[in-house]
C-alpha cells in the first residue's frame, strides 16, 4: 500500500486518497461468494457515502481553513499595512523632527554668535569707557595735585609773608615800647629836674608861698606818678617776655 504522504506528495486530495485506499481494501477482501459480493458491495455503498461525508467535511474544513487564511492573511495584511504606515509616518516625523532639530540647532547657533558678536562690541566699548575712564581719572588727579602743590606753595608763601609781617611787628612792638620807656624815662627825668628846680625855687620864695609850692609839689608828684604808671603799663603791654 502507498502511504498517505506518498499521495499527497503526488497532489492528491486527503478524500481522494481515502477513497482510494478503501476501495484497495475492499478488492483485496473479495471473493466468488454472492453473500459476501453482496455483503461487500454494501459495504462499499456504505463505504463511499462515508467517504462522501468525510470528503464533504474535509472540503467544509478545507474552506474554512481558506476561509481563516484568507481572513488571516487579510488582518495581517491590513496590520502590515497599518505598520507600514505607521512606519512611514514615524519615518515622516522623525524627518521633520530631525529637520526642526537641525532648524532649532541653527537658529541657536546664529543666535549665539550674534550675542556674541553683541557682547564682544559690548566688551569692547566697554574696554574703551574704562580706558577712557582711567585717563580722565589720571589727568584730574594730576590737575588736582598740580592745583594742590600750586595751593601749597601759595600757603607756603603766604605763612613766609605771615611770619615775616609778624616779625616786623613784633620788631616794631618792641621798638616802639623801647621808644615809649625811653620817652617815659626822659620825661620823668624833665619833670625830676623841674621838680627839683621847683623846690629849690620855693626855697627862696616867701613862706607865705609854703602852702601853694607844696599844693604844686604834690600835683607834680601826683602826675609823675601816673606817668610811671603809663610807662609801666606800656612795658607790660609790649613787652614779649611777659
Amino acid at each position: 500500500m502507498i502511504p498517505l504522504g506518498a499521495w499527497r506528495a503526488r497532489g492528491r486530495s486527503a478524500a481522494w486518497v481515502i477513497e482510494k485506499m478503501a476501495m484497495s481494501d475492499v478488492e483485496a477482501n473479495l471473493e466468488p461468494d454472492d453473500g459476501q459480493l453482496l455483503a461487500a458491495e454494501t459495504e462499499i455503498r456504505h463505504l463511499k457515502n462515508t467517504i462522501g461525508a468525510l470528503r464533504e467535511e474535509l472540503e467544509a474544513v478545507q474552506y474554512h481553513k481558506d476561509t481563516e487564511v484568507q481572513s488571516a492573511v487579510a488582518e495581517r495584511a491590513d496590520e502590515l499595512t497599518q505598520i507600514k504606515a505607521t512606519a512611514n509616518a514615524l519615518r515622516d516625523e522623525m524627518e521633520q523632527m530631525r529637520f526642526d532639530k537641525d532648524a532649532a540647532v541653527q537658529a541657536a547657533t546664529a543666535a549665539s554668535n550674534d550675542e556674541i558678536v553683541q557682547l564682544k562690541t559690548t566688551a569692547g566699548a566697554l574696554r574703551d569707557k574704562l580706558e577712557q575712564l582711567r585717563f580722565d581719572k589720571d589727568a584730574a588727579v594730576q590737575a588736582a595735585v598740580a592745583a594742590a602743590n600750586d595751593e601749597i606753595a601759595q600757603l607756603k608763601a603766604t605763612a613766609g609773608a605771615l611770619r615775616d609781617e609778624l616779625e616786623q611787628l613784633r620788631f616794631d612792638k618792641d621798638a616802639a615800647v623801647q621808644a615809649a620807656v625811653a620817652a617815659a624815662n626822659d620825661e620823668i627825668v624833665q619833670l625830676k629836674a623841674v621838680a627839683g628846680a621847683l623846690r629849690e625855687e620855693l626855697e627862696q620864695l616867701r613862706p607865705d608861698k609854703d602852702a601853694e609850692v607844696q599844693a604844686t609839689v604834690a600835683v607834680s608828684s601826683e602826675e609823675i606818678g601816673q606817668l610811671r604808671a603809663t610807662a609801666t603799663a606800656l612795658r607790660d603791654e609790649f613787652d614779649p617776655s611777659k
